[in-house]
């Protein structure tokens, strides 16, 4: 089939692919960059639950980003396994928490390292004992739900309809 662009339309499709190929190569490299972590040291925690956490997620110490994750696996346990990549110059104190935060209501989730009192400092390989979980939207509704249930006398029961029947 003939058009009536011709040269206009192989120009159009050349900077077409040009786009497209300019988009790979943009990802290629935002995920390598992202598999290339800071120089530092790894420190593992293991939560219940890492709902939004995956790996290239920050991990921040009074805000600041002091890191990111860098694998995620699951323990015998089945237990979330995550492997941190803390900055070489950021000296975390070995009774450290990690607790999984969220950046505003609706924002991206990250992990919050807050340091502990001990002398001892974690060192390349060591674990984050207490962590804790993310919270999950759909379990924190259904607690105030129930509340509101017990608070009106009608725990572990239906609620009365509404309706005109």
């Amino acid at each position: 089939m003939v058009t009536k662009g011709g040269s206009r339309d192989t120009v159009t499709g050349a900077i077409v692919v040009a786009v497209a190929a300019l988009a790979l190569v943009l990802v290629y490299v935002k995920e390598t960059t992202m598999s290339n972590a800071v120089p530092g040291y790894t420190v593992n925690a293991r939560f219940n639950h890492l709902d939004g956490i995956g790996v290239g997620s920050t991990v921040r110490l009074s805000g600041v980003k002091i890191g990111s994750v860098v694998t995620q696996s699951l323990d015998p346990d089945f237990r979330a396994v995550t492997r941190l990549q803390i900055a070489e110059n950021v000296t975390l104190p070995a009774d450290s928490t990690a607790v999984i935060r969220t950046d505003g209501l609706l924002g991206a989730k990250y992990i919050e390292i807050g340091p502990g009192g001990d002398d001892r400092a974690l060192q390349d390989g060591d674990s984050i004992i207490y962590t804790q979980d993310s919270m999950v939207i759909e379990d924190l509704m259904e607690l105030i739900i129930e509340q509101g249930k017990g608070k009106r006398g009608y725990a572990g029961r239906p609620l009365p309809s509404v309706s005109n029947n």
